[in-house]
């Protein structure tokens, strides 16, 4: 008889879009240091968009490279808007110290940063992740070369990400009919 040890998780992600502020590296007293960033997301009609706080620890090697890369334009006061996936979702209390709320409750959304889909600088798309090839996408190209050897890839390419967006953002983007971007050493 054997016994199973491997434990399941049940995964809750959250996706969409917002603009990407406040990039920082933290530097805990305890525990090692990593990158955070906030990410003030769009919710809401078109018309009438209400924005919805993440503070975010980036967690994933391509993430933090893409994130680290927009320093520079968030610095610069850029406006740069991000497509993302957020995954264990938790919410932090913490009492206000300072300005006109000094001593009230506030509640903070934390998060961690696991997708990057893409990016855009002050309206141009910068960075599109490629699309994951599907298991169908496999088969095809198993069943094209005419073996039952799976089929590899050199490196392993990011999920597809389409976020729901305003309409004129999508027009604008579908005019621009544009091959997919290069990634610019910075934005």
């Amino acid at each position: 008889m054997t016994t199973s040890t491997d434990k399941s998780y049940f995964d809750l992600h959250i996706t969409g879009l917002g603009y990407l502020n406040r990039i920082r590296e933290v530097k805990p007293k305890k525990g090692d240091a990593f990158l955070a960033c906030d990410i003030a997301a769009l919710n809401g009609p078109s018309d009438d968009v209400a924005y919805v706080r993440f503070d975010t620890r980036v967690s994933g090697s391509e993430a933090q490279h893409l994130v680290r890369r927009c320093i520079q334009a968030v610095d610069a006061e850029k406006k740069v808007m991000i497509g993302f996936r957020l995954g264990d979702l938790w919410a932090d209390t913490f009492t206000y110290s300072k300005g006109k709320r000094a001593g009230e409750q506030g509640v903070s959304f934390k998060a961690r940063l696991l997708f990057v889909g893409w990016i855009k600088v002050d309206g141009k798309l910068v960075y599109k992740a490629e699309p994951k090839p599907t298991d169908a996408d496999q088969r095809d190209e198993r069943d094209v070369r005419n073996t039952d050897v799976p089929a590899t890839f050199a490196e392993p390419q990011a999920a597809a990400f389409e976020p729901a967006r305003p309409a004129a953002e999508a027009a604008d983007e579908a005019t621009a009919d544009a091959p997919a971007l290069e990634v610019a050493e910075s934005f």
